[in-house]
């Protein structure tokens, strides 16, 4: 994770194109990171809104891959959002993220994230997809893709 940077995944494991979901990990951070500074003293744990971002991130970049980088999908609702068990620094968090349903511009997604088999968080999230607004942040994403494992090849037929 790079939080100062706002990127919340670390490496794309699996992205099936034909079931339409992904599997990443993100590697939280250890417990010196300014994160954990007012959360909490002498009990750190992971933020619930980065949780949900994570696992937004994830989702996010599924619908890239389905839309083959021809639209950018931004956050639209969090939906039944539920935390369901503390994060510590330095755990490593698997994420999973698939599509429920799409069409007229938006793609509802549900999202898990966990430690080892350990359930911590799941959300029902909404995207609206656009044309990419700008070329700075196609060019943005196609580096973020990269450096993240994003598997190209899964997106020819």
């Amino acid at each position: 994770m790079q939080l100062e940077y706002f990127q919340l995944i670390d490496r794309i494991v699996d992205l099936n194109i034909g079931a339409k979901t992904i599997t990443v990990e993100a590697q939280v951070p250890p417990p010196t990171h300014t994160i954990f500074e007012g959360h909490f003293p002498g009990y750190p744990i992971m933020p619930g809104v980065l949780l949900t971002e994570a696992m937004a991130q994830s989702a996010g970049w599924l619908l890239l891959g389905l839309m083959k980088f021809e639209r950018m999908p931004f956050l639209a609702m969090i939906k039944e959002a539920k935390m369901r068990g503390f994060v510590s620094p330095g755990e490593l968090l698997t994420i999973d993220a698939k599509v429920e349903h799409e069409g007229s511009g938006f793609a509802v997604t549900s999202a898990k994230a966990r430690v080892g088999k350990e359930l911590k968080c799941n959300a029902e999230l909404t995207f609206r997809h656009i044309p990419f607004p700008h070329p700075d942040l196609r060019v943005h994403m196609d580096a973020m893709a990269n450096r993240i494992g994003f598997p190209l090849q899964a997106l020819t037929p």
